[in-house]
Formats: C-alpha cells, sequence, structure tokens
C-alpha cells in the first residue's frame, strides 16, 4: 500500500475516534456510489453529516482542508444525493471537513462544520 494511503487511512482513523467521542452516530465509512466515495457519513441530533477527512504531514503546501476544492464538493454532493435516495433520509444534511496533520506528536486536528453549503 501507498504512503499517502496509509496517512489517509490513519486520519480516517483518527477522525472516527474524534466523531465518536463527540456523541456522534456513525452510519458508515467508505461509502461508495459509483467511483465517488463518502469517507464518513454520521447522524448528530437527527442531521446527517457528511464528512470528508484530509490528512497531511505538514501543511507546507497549505491546510488539508484547502484541498476540498469545488470539484471535490461536487462529487460529494452527487454521492449524498445518492445516499439519501437509497436511504430515504428525509432530513436535514451538512458537510464537514476534518483536517488533520500528523506530525511528530500529538495529531492536529481542525473540524470544520458546515463547511460548505447546498441544497441536497
Amino acid at each position: 500500500m501507498a504512503d499517502h494511503n496509509k496517512l489517509g487511512e490513519e486520519g480516517e482513523s483518527i477522525a472516527l475516534e474524534y466523531l465518536k467521542d463527540k456523541g456522534y452516530k456513525i452510519l458508515e465509512t467508505n461509502w461508495r456510489s459509483g467511483r465517488e466515495e463518502i469517507d464518513i457519513i454520521a447522524e448528530l441530533d437527527e442531521t446527517l453529516i457528511i464528512v470528508e477527512v484530509k490528512t497531511r504531514q505538514n501543511d507546507y503546501s497549505g491546510s488539508p482542508e484547502q484541498f476540498v476544492n469545488n470539484q471535490k464538493q461536487r462529487r460529494l454532493i452527487k454521492a449524498t444525493s445518492n445516499y439519501i435516495d437509497e436511504t430515504n433520509f428525509n432530513g436535514e444534511t451538512r458537510f464537514d471537513v476534518i483536517s488533520i496533520i500528523i506530525g511528530a506528536g500529538q495529531p492536529e486536528i481542525n473540524h470544520i462544520c458546515d463547511a460548505y453549503y447546498v441544497k441536497v
């Protein structure tokens, strides 16, 4: 497995524990719809939370959340729409980004709620 894949898996594991500790109910991880993937699907207070996890070893080339660009957002929105159709979810939806920097020592976690807004 490539190093960046291991880093991504480690970041997703950290994000899962973080969300669980905050009281989120984890519904799915790495949920796929065709070529699209949602890292974490959770629920909190009857709101569907779509979480994109971005992990880096450092922030030399920018903070991890900066890499959730418009194209990535559109793909996540499409996958979310498919998830909602499949599960018949009827409620509010929120898009979050969890940015993790794994350097020496404790990982730095930045949880951005409502990172971008769309109607699904």
